[in-house]
């Protein structure tokens, strides 16, 4: 098999464990039929009177299928909000596949309501959240509420306070965006804005019990960031948001209805006692993905470390990171790794890491495991989390495919191959992708790189420095016949954030 094969299949394999409708039964049971009890991950939560289930997220379609399954007759009514389209691609892909758990069942006592175009808020979403508010408002002590919530919530459920236009909240979020704000910084800005977000959506369905099963898209598992927090006390304040704001110098172009909305809104975050009706529990993560993944590159011979679950910052200097990393492995193979040349990648790696500050990654204990690979097996680096692009233009692409541009054209400029070792003794792919199975407002998940593509670009006349400069890397894979470094895996129905696979393999061909 080619390496692309390989991280192909390290990718679908990591997607698939993540799967919310196996995920899901895997935590929740219902016990008893006269006085029946929801089992979550050990928890008991007395069904008293009626069971209600909503949901909003890229993966919320599988889970609530499964969720209505193990609920049968006991679940009174669910609405659910998921990404426009989901369910037609769900289908085909489904039927090739055999496997429906992912779908609703026909007289589904759950509605769909599909919205968030390209991962935006929009009309659908907004009717979709203001059914839920409903629902959420309509309840009592003896009720309980199952929500669902995983990536791409935060689009789904857009119901900005009054007098905040949808328009106007997008609009913002949009500025901040494209200027490099982070996802948490995205987050704490919309749920200081939204009337559901922010723990919202708990205190209206107070004083129901409620029950959220999380599947996490964000670093480190924060509940009050994941789809915003809408069942989370908030850890952030208004005086947060305005410091955001401050930040990407935004706070004098503010519409007046954000204006009076953050002049009027809470200095202290909300107290946790305000939420003692509330259970949130995370049933899945990047972590099992890569996990996963792991199991499966052993399974073909590579020896494998995993970086970081947290990966985040620009991806110019995401890029870097790894360019740097793939040199060294390959410095390794060549019988260098003791050199000055070595030593000097080693060093150039600590102070990346040091300036990038990415949670929880430990670099110097990394290098030291990676020190110990030779040519003898192929090496697999994987990691995952959630880079950011600062646009400057208007084209085409999403942050994957264009971290795999960067690495593409790190790797030429250093000419890693030729600079560590004979020219052929080295064979590196990297492969960046979006669990959710889109990056960007494009069709594609991510994308594949080797150091010969910038070569291959050459010859047929494009620029890459001319499509990295406005943000055009869709446009750039396509350029190539069949598209082969373009990931197509259609939506998958989960959500974990992105995937990186490194695979770098000795060999003797010319």
């Amino acid at each position: 098999m080619s390496l692309r094969e390989h991280a192909l299949s390290l990718f679908r394999s990591a997607v698939g464990t993540v799967q919310p409708a196996p995920m899901l039964k895997r935590a929740v049971k219902l016990l008893g039929d006269g006085c029946p009890q929801l089992l979550v991950k050990g928890q008991a939560f007395p069904v008293k009177r009626g069971l209600y289930l909503v949901g909003f997220g890229k993966a919320v379609l599988g889970m609530a299928a499964a969720a209505e399954e193990i609920l049968g007759d006991h679940l009174i009514q669910g609405i659910i909000n998921v990404p426009l389209g989901i369910q037609e691609s769900l289908q085909r892909r489904l039927q090739r596949s055999g496997m429906q758990e992912m779908l609703l069942k026909p007289h589904s006592k759950i509605q769909v309501i599909e919205g968030a175009k390209n991962n935006l808020p929009d009309p659908e979403a907004l009717k979709g959240a203001a059914a839920i508010q409903e629902l959420a408002e309509g309840l009592t002590v003896d009720d309980l509420l199952l929500v669902l919530i995983s990536g791409g919530g935060s689009a789904l459920l857009p119901a900005p306070i009054l007098p905040i236009l949808l328009e106007e909240k997008e609009k913002l979020t949009k500025m901040l965006a494209s200027r490099g704000a982070a996802i948490q910084e995205l987050n704490i800005v919309r749920k200081t804005l939204s009337l559901l977000k922010g723990g919202g959506l708990a205190r209206l369905a107070y004083p129901a019990q409620v029950v959220s099963l999380i599947l996490s898209d964000v670093i480190g598992d924060p509940l009050d960031i994941i789809a915003s927090g809408p069942t989370a006390a908030s850890s952030h304040s208004v005086q947060d948001c305005l410091q955001i704001l401050a930040k990407y110098n935004l706070l004098h172009n503010l519409p007046k209805s954000v204006e009076t909305v953050l002049s009027s809104s809470p200095t202290k975050p909300a107290v946790l006692e305000d939420y003692s009706h509330v259970c949130n529990i995370i049933i899945g993560s990047n972590m099992l993905a890569l996990d996963e993944a792991r199991r499966q590159a052993e399974g073909l011979g590579y020896a494998t470390l995993i970086l970081s679950t947290a990966i985040c910052g620009e991806v110019s200097r995401i890029a870097t990171l790894y360019c740097q990393l793939i040199r060294l492995v390959c410095l390794g193979f060549a019988g260098l790794g003791e050199g000055p040349l070595s030593y000097e990648v080693r060093r150039n790696l600590l102070q990346l890491a040091a300036e990038l500050e990415i949670p929880g990654l430990n670099l110097a204990e990394f290098l030291q495991a990676l020190q110990g690979l030779g040519p003898e097996k192929p090496v697999c680096i994987l990691a995952g989390g959630e880079t950011t692009v600062q646009l400057q233009g208007t084209g085409k692409g999403g942050r994957n495919q264009e971290l795999a541009l960067r690495v593409a054209l790190g790797l030429h400029r250093a000419q890693a191959m030729e600079a560590s070792s004979p020219p052929g003794r080295c064979e590196i792919l990297f492969l960046s992708g979006g669990t959710d199975g889109q990056d960007g407002p494009t069709e594609a998940a991510g994308a594949f790189c080797s150091p010969e593509l910038v070569d291959k670009a050459l010859q047929e006349g494009l620029d890459v420095e001319a499509f990295l400069s406005t943000n055009d890397s869709y446009t750039f894979f396509s350029q190539f016949q069949g598209g082969h470094h373009l990931l197509m895996t259609g939506l998958t129905g989960t959500n974990v954030m992105d995937i990186q696979a490194i695979l770098i393999r000795a060999t003797d061909r010319p």
